[in-house]
């Protein structure tokens, strides 16, 4: 059985699910259609019904911290900073059950997106990709450390991944580590009509120092044009404290080689707003702190690249 597919069959306990879901919806308030507002390219939701929405088999509760992070807890940080859209990425501990993703973005289609992970060795891959795009669903998720990126570059499931995402206007997005920067360009070369997001810098920085040579790495993938980067997950990289304004010598690099109109913000909540990290201070790196940034600039990074990505 393929979790990453809504069931057809909608049960009593189903159905009362996503009405709760919608009822809170209602509650809280949507995304304003008069206002475009921000978008937020990084976030993860997660419930604390582990009934409902069971964790996969190499997770437990513990792995659960904060013990849940809805689309409820989500608005009361995000709001109040303008953002009005969120792109959802699936939690790892659901596996390849992107369920409780799906039902948060059926319940609010023009506030969310969202980037599923799915059993890319299946051979119903495209299949499972047009079906979840019906639902909402523009990007995927892959975990690329230098081995896996490596190995892809030969894997037929990889090659149907890619080739299919680029038929279904879909992006990859891949979590990256730098050592796997090389292979990814190597990947992009292959399949050029792919549309792929690299997240959070491609984590350079995590050792608290920015290696040049993996910002190099990363900087000469914009020769490609359908690499965009999210800059992201401050409260992870460099200093690791807000404001964060030791970051900004690395964004300039991004936006001199890729151009504000391939970078997106995102926060990586809800581990932003842990730890003495706050949404306010991740959002205000970009919009108030960086002065190369022009205004039309900062409305790509928070806005319109993210729409052109996830929205069209």
């Amino acid at each position: 059985m393929n979790h990453s597919l809504a069931p057809v069959h909608v049960s009593r306990r189903r159905y009362l699910q996503v009405a709760g879901l919608t009822a809170a919806s209602a509650a809280i308030g949507w995304a304003d259609e008069s206002s475009p507002g921000y978008i937020d390219a990084h976030v993860h939701v997660w419930t604390s019904d582990t009934a409902a929405y069971p964790l996969g088999k190499d997770y437990d509760k513990a792995a659960m911290r904060p013990p849940s992070f809805t689309a409820e807890e989500l608005f009361e940080h995000c709001r109040p900073a303008g953002v009005q859209r969120v792109v959802l990425i699936q939690m790892s501990f659901y596996q390849f059950d992107n369920r409780y993703m799906l039902d948060t973005i059926a319940n609010a289609p023009e506030t969310f997106r969202g980037v599923a992970v799915i059993d890319h060795e299946r051979t119903d891959t495209a299949e499972t990709m047009r079906a979840l795009k019906a639902q909402g669903v523009t990007g995927f998720r892959l975990y690329a450390d230098a081995k896996s990126a490596k190995g892809w570059l030969d894997s037929p499931s990889i090659s149907r991944m890619w080739k299919a995402a680029a038929q279904t206007d879909q992006a990859i997005c891949l979590l990256a580590n730098p050592d796997a920067l090389p292979f990814i360009e190597q990947l992009c070369r292959k399949f050029p009509e792919t549309r792929v997001v690299i997240d959070h810098f491609a984590r350079i920085g995590m050792s608290g120092k920015v290696d040049s040579q993996a910002l190099d790495n990363l900087c000469q993938l914009a020769a490609l044009p359908p690499i965009y980067v999210k800059t992201s997950a401050f409260y992870a990289l460099g200093k690791k404290e807000p404001p964060y304004t030791d970051l900004a010598p690395m964004v300039r690099r991004l936006y001199d080689s890729f151009g504000p109109r391939r970078l997106m913000w995102a926060s990586d909540c809800p581990y932003q707003v842990q730890n003495g990290h706050s949404y306010t201070a991740s959002i205000a790196l970009i919009r108030d702190r960086i002065d190369f940034l022009t205004e039309e600039d900062k409305t790509w990074l928070l806005r319109k690249t993210a729409e052109a990505v996830y929205w069209s």
